[in-house]
């Protein structure tokens, strides 16, 4: 591995951080407000704040007990069977394929909402004009534009990652850094804007889509999704686990990333609630920038669409590098197609990256029929769903090794470690089954988590591993 694409704390946090407060905190406060009342939000907030930091201690835990298994948490479910059996490289495999799925999915939840915070800037992007018409379907001038944006993006980050994993980290670190300064400062004028009247009546019932009443309870149950999907990226650390200059840094990284953005999610996600109407927040596809707006102005407003420009853009770098080194890296274990373990001369996944950019690049067509927020709406679920397999699976290995005992030496550890590993599977397990209860996206979802076996019988022979990378990496 060169010396270029070693990646020490502060760019393992930086991506941690940068991957997590990408698209969420700038979109997630519409949605919300859609579908809980003021209590509701902040319970789900409470609630999936303290999973995902049981979530992050368990990869923490892992890539320190078990260095050899690197490339993110769907590796682990391999290690729930016999190794070198059919059982173990299916389970890695269909694991490997749902989160590298969930992964390209979450590129185009960033990437358009880049384009949606671009409009402040250049208006055409919203504009309704009618483009063409071919039977029913009616191309507007904004979706073409939008669509034409979130590509250039896309491809930029490809050649601009091509170049090497530690300069492409470095553009995500100075990304990451202005945006967590923008975010505490959007923090203090909010608590000066706040109007307490905005989210009053603070517990109220909701209607869901066949108009019937949903309780506290329920809300919570339904906004558990959405706001796992902003922490989503806390595993970003552990993919890059065998590109870390010290094991110790992933954990290091995936703990603190995690604190940093869960001061900004509650932070931000409590206070847009005070600056706009409830009716306004619902209607807004920029919630922060109209929350700005309406307490500096136009040019407020503004400030904010620059640093979201910013900050999607550091994502943007930080989620294209994860989804290509996941399938890389899942490869290498014999869990992946064969011909994702091509490396270019910088020692980089260059065909991994190609399919991602391409399969993502798919995905973007869905601005084109859509407005952004219900393109939004529909990839984040998919995704979300796409990763709660692979940390399920996470936290259920993190328990088989604590009642094997395997890796361990001292009991206090040992029992810290289980309970741990225990709440994460209980919430891991309670998400899925909210997620799932709308029968449209659960159909979708295993859909697409199907598909992977059309490709399963491309992999190597279990137990053929060591010859099988020595042949693809001489190749």
């Amino acid at each position: 591995m060169g010396v270029n694409n070693k990646l020490g704390l502060w760019i393992l946090t930086a991506l941690v951080v940068g991957n997590m407060v990408g698209s969420g905190i700038f979109m997630l406060p519409r949605s919300l407000a859609e579908s809980a009342s003021p209590a509701g939000v902040m319970s789900a907030w409470a609630v999936t704040g303290f999973g995902v930091l049981m979530i992050a201690l368990v990869f923490g835990n892992l890539a320190i007990r078990k260095p050899e298994l690197t490339g993110g948490p769907q590796i682990y479910a391999k290690e729930l069977f016999k190794s070198g059996s059919k059982s173990s490289q299916l389970s890695g495999f269909m694991a490997s394929w749902g989160y590298w799925i969930g992964n390209f999915a979450g590129n185009v939840a960033v990437i358009t909402t880049f384009g949606s915070y671009l409009s402040t800037f250049f208006p055409i992007l919203s504009s309704e004009a009618v483009l063409f018409t071919a039977g029913s379907f009616s191309l507007k001038v904004g979706n073409a534009l939008t669509f034409a944006v979130c590509s250039i993006l896309l491809w930029g980050t490809h050649f601009i990652i091509l170049k090497g994993f530690e300069s492409a980290g470095k553009i995500n670190f100075a990304a990451t850094a202005t945006k967590v300064l923008g975010f505490f400062l959007f923090i203090l004028i909010g608590l000066f804007a706040f109007e307490k009247g905005n989210v009053m009546p603070f517990v109220a019932p909701k209607l869901d889509e066949a108009g019937h009443s949903v309780g506290l309870f329920g809300q919570v149950n339904h906004a558990a999704v959405s706001t796992l999907w902003a922490f989503i990226g806390v595993e970003s650390a552990v993919v890059f686990a065998s590109r870390a200059k010290k094991k110790m840094d992933v954990k290091r990284a995936t703990i603190l990333g995690l604190l940093i953005a869960l001061a900004i999610y509650i932070g931000i996600s409590t206070l847009v609630m005070g600056m706009l109407s409830p009716d306004a927040l619902v209607k807004s596809d920029k919630p922060l920038i109209d929350a700005m707006a309406a307490v500096l102005g136009p040019i407020g407003g503004k400030l904010i669409a620059g640093l979201g420009l910013i900050s999607l853009m550091g994502s943007t770098i930080g989620w294209v590098m994860l989804s290509a080194e996941v399938p890389y890296q899942a490869a290498k274990q014999g869990l992946f197609i064969p011909a994702f373990l091509k490396l270019n001369k910088n020692g980089l996944p260059a065909f991994s990256l190609i399919i991602t950019n391409v399969l993502a690049q798919v995905f973007l067509f869905s601005t084109i029929s859509n407005s952004i927020s219900a393109a939004f709406d529909f990839i984040i679920y998919i995704a979300t769903l796409s990763y709660l397999v692979p940390y399920f699976i996470s936290s259920v290995f993190q328990l088989k090794l604590t009642f094997t005992g395997e890796t361990y030496n001292g009991e206090k550890s040992r029992m810290t470690d289980g309970i741990i590993a225990a709440l994460a599977t209980l919430y891991s397990a309670w998400v899925i089954i909210a997620g799932t209860a709308d029968i449209k996206t659960f159909t979708f979802g295993m859909i697409l988590l199907a598909s992977g076996l059309l490709f399963y019988k491309q992999l190597p022979k279990p137990g053929s591993l060591p010859e099988y990378i020595m042949d693809k990496r001489s190749a």
